[in-house]
């Protein structure tokens, strides 16, 4: 296979307070909110998507994350993992939306800082093999 990891879907930062940087994000710098879910804002960049996640404290200074869109993310996690990468977190549903469902996984590279496959589904996807 011929991997793509194809272009960047989504970067995520914490932020102190939601509702302040709701209305900076918004008001302010007049980014289109997507959507709203508890702590979590999700903002439209021209087809990327930031998320700010207000941070519970003891992720105040975490580096932002970046997420790659995948077309197939258990081929692409296959892909990577022949060429040595370390999952931290295997490919699992995260968030059943009403048009597809979000599936991620997650590695490190190596400095440390988390990436993740990004991968919106037909609705009922399943992992070969059932998982």
């Amino acid at each position: 296979m011929s991997l793509s990891l194809g272009p960047i879907g989504q970067i995520a930062f914490n932020v102190q307070n939601a509702d302040a940087s709701e209305k900076f994000y918004q008001d302010v710098l007049g980014l289109r909110k997507l959507y709203r879910f508890g702590n979590l804002v999700f903002f439209d960049c021209t087809g990327l998507r930031l998320l700010l996640e207000q941070s519970d404290g003891a992720r105040d200074h975490a580096p932002p994350a970046i997420y790659f869109r995948v077309a197939d993310i258990a081929l692409a996690q296959a892909e990577l993992v022949k060429r040595g990468v370390e999952f931290i977190e295997a490919p699992h549903l995260i968030a059943p939306m009403p048009d597809h469902d979000l599936w991620l996984a997650a590695f490190k590279d190596p400095d440390g800082h988390t990436l993740h496959l990004m991968m919106e589904a037909p609705k009922g996807y399943q992992l070969p093999g059932g998982q």
